[in-house]
């Protein structure tokens, strides 16, 4: 299974509204994407909560087992 590409969905509504959800990105690392957002939108966070995402650890790439002989 390989893992899928972080990104962040941005929605705008006609009032001008601006939300903002990341997706496939793991544990603390959405933190990072607020203040990029704030930057990118000149805007402030109102209000924020963690997705299911959130809670998902990174597992790690399968690491294959190798056979090694030793003299």
């Amino acid at each position: 299974m390989t893992a899928r590409q972080p990104r962040i969905v941005v929605t705008v509504t006609s009032e001008g509204v601006v939300s903002a959800e990341t997706r496939d990105v793991l544990g603390d690392g959405c933190l990072d994407y607020v203040a990029v957002l704030e930057d990118l939108l000149a805007a402030r966070t109102v209000r924020s909560a963690y997705t299911a995402d959130h809670e998902r650890a990174a597992v790690p790439a399968r690491q294959e087992e190798r056979d090694v002989e030793r003299a």
